[in-house]
């Protein structure tokens, strides 16, 4: 069984810097990943990995056209099994309580932390595993 983690971000670096830091993980097949540039993009990818285990969706909150925290509510009612991360430059208290209020798992700032990401990749990883 293949595992899914979504990243969800307008900003075209992102899919290279995931892959460079997840390069051993995705090489060795324990999980894969897949890319959006935008919540639209997103939601697609959703409905098209209806098949596959996706496990995560990482998702910046700062987009433009449909936001990070206007897709939340919008994934969780597409795969409500599937925990959401939402991403942001800006880690402020009222950004953090409506990411979680919307039904967040959790809220990183950038630059990620990938040490807690990959930890928390891995958990759910061995979780559904």
């Amino acid at each position: 069984m293949s595992f899914l983690v979504l990243v969800v971000d307008d900003e075209s670096d992102v899919e290279d810097l995931f892959r460079q830091q997840f390069r051993r993980d995705l090489r060795a097949g324990r999980f894969t990943m897949d890319f959006a540039q935008s919540g639209d993009g997103a939601l697609q990818r959703i409905r098209d990995a209806e098949g596959a285990s996706l496990i995560l969706i990482l998702s910046d909150i700062n987009m433009p056209g449909m936001s990070g925290l206007e897709l939340l509510p919008k994934a969780k009612a597409a795969r409500p099994d599937v925990p959401v991360i939402m991403i942001t430059a800006y880690g402020d208290a009222d950004t953090r309580r409506k990411a979680l209020e919307g039904g967040a798992e959790a809220l990183l700032t950038k630059p990620i932390d990938f040490v807690a990401l990959r930890s928390e990749i891995d958990s759910r990883v061995g979780s559904v595993g």
